[in-house]
């Protein structure tokens, strides 16, 4: 049903103007957020944590403002996939050079556009492996990973019950061939699922270990990658240095781990405070579990 509204306003928004998608996405924005008041009080608490100095009205009004921004997601994907009108600017693009040699790990985050990210990714020229988890009943969500794969990047959906967040020896072949492998590095997708805890925004976050065991076991280097909307129908996308995890012993290994995650959780924290209303986590993530 979901999936067939969606694809109802796409129709309509080409036939009476972009106006249509962006009043409809607003309305529904309004509603999860006034109708969801467990969702809403997540997006609150983030923005305790984050402006801690402010009253709970302006909580409300960043999650108000959250909300809204976030429709920016599903519009640009509208205007990028049916009118390829969406332009950006590659700050840190030279980082990616030498990709071709060792591959690259590319630590994703819900903060900015990810599937922006993915699609100049690959319209660069770079071959992507994204994992991406698998919501039961997936609606939007199936859409979204289809687009994705008709664009060229390959994506493998993790299930929620599965210990392993990626497929070692998927992955090795990727990197071998001088492509580059995407995780996710602030969702845990499974509960069964290796950890490794930073602080983020004075909490106690897990995180997935999967990009830097992946790092360790291949000496792939690591990237960050954000896509920020910066105007209209135009991103900034920002790629960091490449981190490459030093060789260590075993018993070693957890605090060479740790360090990176840390590294990668400042790196976020720093982002969130530049764009705080880009933040598109609508899960509990200030806990650890």
């Amino acid at each position: 049903m979901v999936n067939l509204f969606y694809r109802s306003l796409m129709l309509v928004s080409k036939v009476c103007g972009i106006w249509v998608f962006v009043l409809v996405s607003r309305l529904i924005a309004a509603g999860y957020f006034f109708l969801f008041p467990s969702r809403r009080a997540v997006s609150i608490a983030f923005y305790q944590a984050l402006f801690p100095e402010k009253s709970r009205w302006h909580h409300i009004a960043c999650a108000w403002k959250q909300y809204h921004r976030f429709t920016y997601s599903f519009l640009d994907r509208f205007l990028l996939h049916h009118f390829n009108s969406i332009t950006h600017t590659a700050e840190g693009r030279e980082h990616l050079n030498h990709v071709s040699e060792k591959g690259g790990i590319l630590v994703m985050s819900h903060l900015g556009n990810w599937e922006i990210a993915a699609h100049f990714l690959k319209q660069i020229g770079y071959p992507i492996l994204l994992f991406m988890g698998r919501k039961h009943k997936e609606q939007i969500e199936g859409m979204q990973k289809d687009v994705l794969i008709q664009g060229g990047v390959k994506i493998i959906a993790v299930d929620p019950e599965d210990s392993s967040p990626f497929t070692l020896l998927d992955s090795i072949k990727q990197l071998k061939s001088g492509g580059i492998v995407s995780l996710t590095g602030d969702r845990i997708w499974s509960e069964n699922q290796r950890t490794v805890k930073v602080n983020f925004l004075g909490h106690e976050v897990a995180l997935p270990e999967a990009p830097y065991i992946l790092a360790l076991l291949t000496q792939a280097p690591l990237y960050t990658f954000f896509a920020f909307r910066s105007g209209k129908n135009h991103y900034d996308l920002k790629i960091s240095p490449p981190v490459v995890l030093p060789k260590t012993s075993r018993e070693k290994r957890s605090e060479t781990i740790q360090q990176a995650a840390q590294s990668y959780a400042d790196t976020l924290e720093k982002m969130v405070r530049e764009h705080p209303f880009d933040w598109y986590h609508f899960e509990s993530f200030l806990k650890a579990e």
